[in-house]
């Protein structure tokens, strides 16, 4: 099972991760039930080789929630192993590296392109998140919602 806040980190993978909007302006982000944990998150995941950011983030929350987006703003870059070190069920300890992004859905959802990841796909108020919820993305929620300078965390 993935557990977060774990420690002494084996290596150091670049993530993007998405604050994703039903529309502008709207309060309801997009939510995925992770399959390896049960808790709810942001969609993302990894940058692969000769990709871009703004590229990975886009095929992430296709991939996870079968949406489309706009991609908009950076939010905020998090780095910190106190909070960016994830244990996995493998043993692998990973200290994430994670642009975060600001979005908006577009369109209508698609199949899933990887459904063995997720459990559920959701729209939910920023105010009442679904439990369990994965704690490292709760900092990202609410820099997104300050809308000011991006975070570096």
């Amino acid at each position: 099972m993935t557990t977060y806040y774990a420690s002494d980190p084996q290596e150091v993978q670049a993530s993007v991760s998405a604050v994703v909007w039903r529309a502008p302006g709207s309060n309801e982000l997009l939510l995925m039930q992770r399959s390896d944990n049960g808790h709810w998150c942001l969609p993302g995941g990894r940058i692969d080789p000769g990709e871009s950011a703004h590229e990975a983030a886009a095929r992430e929350v296709r991939e996870e929630t079968g949406w489309s987006i706009d991609l908009g703003r950076l939010v905020g870059v998090y780095t910190d192993p106190a909070f960016m070190v994830v244990r996995f069920a493998d043993g692998r300890r990973v200290q994430y590296v994670n642009l975060c992004f600001e979005a908006h859905a577009v369109g209508e959802p698609g199949a899933l392109g990887t459904p063995d990841e997720t459990l559920a796909v959701a729209f939910f108020a920023h105010d009442a998140l679904p439990e369990p919820f994965v704690p490292i993305h709760e900092i990202r929620i609410r820099d997104a919602l300050e809308r000011d300078a991006v975070r570096v965390r």
